[in-house]
């Protein structure tokens, strides 16, 4: 069975960095391409991140590029946001995600970024 466990949110404050994990069992992971999706209050899912299977092809939405970065660890089966330089428009809940459109995700974890 898919599980993606996704852990690390908290209360930031604008400006500050945060690192999101995601640990992934009940699928080979080390061949799936990973997504970060989120979701702000009132809004829709929104795509952020992508990460190939190997690591190397890196993808971001313009709303994060330059202040988020994803990696990952084919051993641990785990996937990690990095979020630098957070701003109020980033409080969402965060998902981690086997498909672009998230429709395998997680039960998210929140990010709440106030003063």
């Amino acid at each position: 069975q898919v599980q993606l466990v996704e852990s690390g949110g908290a209360l930031v404050q604008p400006g500050g960095s945060l690192r999101l994990s995601c640990a992934a069992s009940g699928f080979h992971f080390s061949v799936y391409s990973m997504y970060w999706l989120r979701q702000a209050p009132g809004k829709g899912l929104q795509w952020i991140a992508s990460i190939d299977a190997g690591g190397d092809g890196l993808n971001y939405a313009r709303s994060v590029k330059g202040r988020f970065t994803v990696s990952r660890d084919n051993a641990k089966k785990t996937v990690y946001l990095q979020m630098d330089d957070v701003n109020l428009d980033d409080t969402a809940v965060y998902y981690c995600a086997r498909d672009q459109s998230g429709f395998v995700r997680g039960q998210g974890t929140r990010v709440t970024v106030s003063s």
